[in-house]
This record gives structure tokens, C-alpha cells and sequence, in this order.
């Protein structure tokens, strides 16, 4: 019987039972509107206002403001997702107060669209955006940060950990350097979140997007950290909910989940991921026997449950295809998988040749994987290769017809 393995927990995650379990009574019994001010509104406003709380202690957010250990819930703005969140963070920082009339934007090559599209926009109102390039593995180069900072430099945008090829940026030493000249760092943090250490003090972060989905939370809701005294203009305006940044009815069951889920991946973090980062090394170790393949990203420096490869002489849509007919979910940042005629932004930014960059696969484990399955996706991409490259005119007596490979590092 095929077996079925979800390797892509990148892509999202699915919802834990704690989460749901958190969830259930604000979706049947307790649906109170939270701006009402009846007691079951009221209710609600309070259930909201203590996730904006587990969320606050799950990123280290703020000091206890009082005897319950609560954090400053003011600081957690609730979204509609990470999107939605970095577009607040980023377009409500450079037309809010806070920004002080500067109009320098810093950013890189391989952020996440919501991102990179934001900054395009605003660069066509008149902001200048600087986006950094980065090395082979993906690291932003800090010398480039350094001379590109500014008097006028208003936010520095840079991602926590990539969601393409996992490698982890040193966020610290980025805010610091933000901050030496007067400017604010905002980092989208919604692939790291629930799977690497994240504490907004002791990193200098000034604004933070996640996401619930990333780490078994309910799809649709998100959080933005502000960190107290940035004032934002606001994403939507309506009703006054959320600061009045994000106008609308709030999702109260989403945002209850996203808390639960949120506090649960923190818990005892440390325990899961080393099993995770386990069953990627062995995932790792199985797929690079696959001749003249490629291991992208930082092999150290990375999340946990990462791998990303690219395979010369094949097509990133066809492998993922194939994988699904074996029961195997993975991504790729091949072109045709979104329509485009370009292969990943990611992959071109880290140096690959277009033509490998195109075969690129992206395996993403989670703490419900299990060496069996990660045993069964290293038969199964081992087989879709080797069935690719047989069909493949660039192949040529099992070798590649590619001068570009001795130009790549391997894992």
C-alpha cells in the first residue's frame, strides 16, 4: 500500500489537538462579538486579551505589568496573517509618526513577497529601498547593511529565517547596527516562530510578523508585535479593532488558537526540535547520495526541519508531481509551480545558474514525521529522479550536460 508522508510543513503546518481543543467553545458556544458589551462580548474581549498575553510571554515581549505575570497585550496586534502583518509592520511604519519623515527602506534579495512587493510599492511613492544581496548559503552581507545605513534610513527589513532554504540571520547584530543610526528593525519571523529561540527584547526587535499556521495553529491569523512607543498608520480602517490598525471583527477562536498553539511549540522547544533536526540530518545524508545533487542553504546555521536541494538535469514541477503519485508532499521554487517563466528569487539570489535553480526541491519535516518517513521520502525521490533524468534530454550517459555543477557547494 503507498504510504503518505506530509513533507512540507513550511507550507503550513497541520492544526494540533491542543489548539483545536482551545478553539471549539469560541466557534459554537461563546460567539460572542468582543466590541459588544454584553457579558458574553465581554467574555470574549477577555479571552482575546489573554492570548495577546500567552502570545507577549511566548516572544518575550514586554516586562509583567502586574501580580499575574501578564505582559503589555498592547504590544500584540492580531492580523489576518504574516502578509498582512508585514505589510502593517512595514507600510504603517515608513507613513506613520514614528519614521520621522525618513524615507530609506533596507531590505534583501530573498524576503518573503509580502515583503519585497510592500517595498516595490512604496518605492513607486517616492521611498528608496536598498536590498541587501547575500552569499552562497544565504546570509546578508553586514557590510553591505553598514554602508547602506543611514541618516535617512527610517526601517530595516530583514527575515529571521528563510522560508525557501532555512538558513537564520543574525537578527541581533542586524538590529543593532539598525539601530546606531536611529532606525527600526522589523523582522518577518513567520517561518522561525515556534521553531527557533525568539525573545523581541534580548534580539532588539522593534516589530515582529508570525503567522499560526507555521506552527499548528489555525490558517488566517496572524500576529504583529509593535513594541511600545511606534506609532503606525493604519493596514485597514473600519471599526477601531486592533489599535485600530486592523479594523474588523476580530477572529476570536483563531486568535485563542494561534495563542494555544504558540505557548504549546515554546514549551519544551528545545526537546522537539533536536528530534527534527535528527530526522532532517538523516534525510539530508539519504537524498545527497543521489548524484550530482546539492544541498542549498546554510547546512549549519538553519531551522530545524529544513532541507533544500536541487538536482541537476531535472524540472522542479515534474519531481513534485511525481512525489505526490508516491504519496510524498514537498515544494519546489520552480517557476511553473507559480505561473512564472523565472525559477526561485531565493535560489537566483544565493548564485545558482538558472538552469539548476529550476530543479529544486524543498523537504520540510515536522515533529510528527518519523524516520520511517523520512526513510520512505528518500526511496521515493531516489526513484522520481532517477525517472526524470532517464526522460531528460540534457542527460547524457547518467551525467549532466551542465558546465555550471563544479561552481555549486555541497552539503
Amino acid at each position: 500500500m503507498k504510504k503518505f508522508v506530509y513533507a512540507d510543513n513550511a507550507a503550513t503546518t497541520p492544526l494540533s489537538d491542543t489548539a483545536f481543543e482551545a478553539m471549539k467553545p469560541w466557534l459554537t458556544e461563546f460567539y460572542g462579538n468582543p466590541s459588544s458589551l454584553y457579558r458574553m462580548g465581554r467574555a470574549a474581549k477577555e479571552a482575546l486579551n489573554d492570548a495577546r498575553t500567552a502570545v507577549g510571554k511566548a516572544l518575550g515581549a514586554a516586562e509583567p505589568v502586574n501580580e499575574r505575570n501578564d505582559f503589555a497585550p498592547g504590544e500584540i496586534i492580531f492580523t489576518g496573517g504574516g502578509s498582512q502583518a508585514d505589510n502593517l509592520a512595514i507600510r504603517g511604519f515608513v507613513h506613520g509618526p514614528t519614521a520621522k519623515g525618513r524615507r530609506h527602506i533596507i531590505t534583501s534579495k530573498i524576503e518573503h513577497h509580502a515583503v519585497l512587493y510592500t517595498c516595490e510599492a512604496l518605492e513607486k511613492e517616492g521611498f528608496t529601498v536598498t536590498y541587501l544581496d547575500v552569499d552562497s548559503y544565504g546570509r546578508v552581507d553586514l557590510e553591505q547593511l553598514k554602508n547602506a545605513l543611514s541618516e535617512d534610513t527610517a526601517l530595516v527589513s530583514i527575515m529571521a529565517a528563510n522560508n525557501e532554504i532555512g538558513t537564520i540571520q543574525p537578527i541581533a547584530e542586524i538590529a543593532a547596527l539598525a539601530h546606531a543610526v536611529g532606525a527600526k528593525f522589523h523582522t518577518d519571523a513567520v517561518q522561525a516562530v515556534g521553531h527557533m529561540p525568539i525573545n523581541v527584547q534580548e534580539m532588539g526587535i522593534d516589530m515582529l510578523s508570525l503567522s499560526a499556521h507555521k506552527f499548528r495553529g489555525p490558517r488566517g491569523v496572524g500576529v504583529l508585535y509593535v513594541k511600545k512607543g511606534i506609532a503606525l498608520e493604519p493596514l485597514v480602517y473600519g471599526g477601531g479593532q486592533e489599535k485600530g490598525l486592523v479594523s474588523g471583527t476580530e477572529n476570536t477562536a483563531g486568535c485563542i488558537g494561534l495563542a494555544a498553539a504558540i505557548t504549546d511549540a515554546v514549551e519544551g522547544m528545545d526537546e522537539k526540535m533536536r528530534y527534527v533536526r535528527g530526522l532532517t540530518d538523516r534525510l539530508v545524508e539519504g537524498v545527497m547520495k543521489i548524484p550530482y545533487t546539492h544541498y542549498t542553504g546554510d547546512p549549519v546555521n538553519r531551522l530545524p526541519g529544513t532541507a533544500s536541494f536541487v538536482f541537476e538535469a531535472v524540472e522542479g514541477e515534474g519531481l513534485i508531481l511525481m512525489l505526490d503519485n508516491l504519496g510524498v508532499c514537498g515544494s519546489t521554487g520552480s517557476a511553473c509551480s507559480t505561473g512564472s517563466l523565472d525559477p526561485s528569487h531565493v535560489l537566483m539570489a544565493i548564485g545558482l545558474p538558472h538552469e539548476i535553480a529550476h530543479g529544486s526541491l524543498r523537504l520540510t519535516l515536522g515533529e510528527q514525521n518519523t524516520e520511517e518517513d523520512v526513510d520512505y521520502v528518500i526511496e521515493a525521490v531516489t526513484k522520481v529522479i532517477a525517472t526524470l533524468r532517464s526522460m531528460s534530454p540534457v542527460w547524457e550517459n547518467g551525467k549532466p550536460n551542465l558546465t555550471a555543477a563544479s561552481e555549486l557547494h555541497s552539503h
